[in-house]
């Protein structure tokens, strides 16, 4: 159950998603506000009916949530700004910024805070996302429902016990829609090689794997068994796989997690030494 009312810092494309979705859910416009220094971001926000404010002050009274929707970089100087209202009222912090640990967050929070650490995806934008959520130890049985209804506005939402498996979410989840646009561009520039249009190897791509991920969905079977259906003996499937197999494909893939898994390790150390 969400809370009575919840305040977005920062506008942009994931503030708006949530916000959308939640609206769907039918969540009433006057139980949040956003605040964007940026007037087109606001008139945007206002299109949606919501509340929109040039600062803080007006926009924070009486909020039982704050989601902080800003750019990673401006993470500590915004949370220093929210510090003593924080402190003062004690808030549910959300955070849906790559790369901020829950301690290095409560630090600039001036100190305890009640934080859940997300990991969206980009597709949020579409409702169709999948979250990461990490709760620190200060966050009640109530205020994680309150942040899990908020991020399933926009998707799937998974808890994680363990903060640094943020990190593999990250990984896997995170930078996963890249991994699958990666394989539509050379799906469809190798169609065009075999000798297809630009446009028809480019719907057929697309197609299907809108088509595999929802066999896999709706599937009582796994992903391996699903393969295992489609792939006939001798057939032109078993040669295609085979020719991944001898190219190491599934080492590709644990091989470009773990990189970017390492990149998300090295992010948060480097963000996390802001004063």
């Amino acid at each position: 159950m969400l809370a009575n009312t919840l305040t977005f810092i920062g506008g942009g494309n994931m503030a708006r998603s949530l916000i959308g979705g939640l609206l769907s859910n039918g969540v009433a416009a006057s139980r949040m506000r956003v605040v964007d220094p940026n007037e087109s971001q606001r008139q945007l926000l206002a299109n949606l009916g919501v509340a929109a404010y040039a600062t803080q002050e007006e926009a924070l009274m009486g909020s039982d949530v704050i989601v902080l929707a800003v750019k990673p970089q401006m993470m500590a100087t915004v949370a220093h700004s929210l510090a003593q209202f924080t402190q003062q009222y004690k808030p549910l912090i959300v955070s849906v910024a790559a790369g901020i640990r829950c301690n290095d967050l409560a630090r600039w929070l001036g100190g305890d805070a009640a934080i859940v650490r997300t990991m969206p995806n980009t597709p949020a934008l579409v409702g169709s996302g999948a979250t990461g959520l990490y709760a620190n130890n200060l966050v009640t049985k109530d205020q994680k429902g309150q942040a899990e209804s908020l991020m399933r506005a926009v998707g799937l939402s998974i808890w994680v016990g363990d903060e640094a498996h943020i990190d593999a979410v990250t990984a896997l989840s995170g930078s996963g829609p890249a991994y699958y646009f990666h394989m539509m561009e050379a799906m469809i520039a190798a169609g065009e090689t075999l000798g297809l249009d630009a446009k028809t190897a480019t719907l057929l791509t697309v197609q299907t794997a809108l088509g595999a991920a929802k066999m896999a969905i709706e599937s009582q079977a796994s992903p391996a068994e699903l393969r295992a259906q489609v792939t006939s003996p001798n057939g032109t499937t078993e040669k295609a796989i085979q020719s991944f197999e001898q190219s190491d494909f599934v080492g590709i893939v644990h091989n470009a997690m773990q990189a970017a898994r390492d990149r998300a390790v090295e992010l948060a150390t480097q963000l996390g030494a802001q004063a």
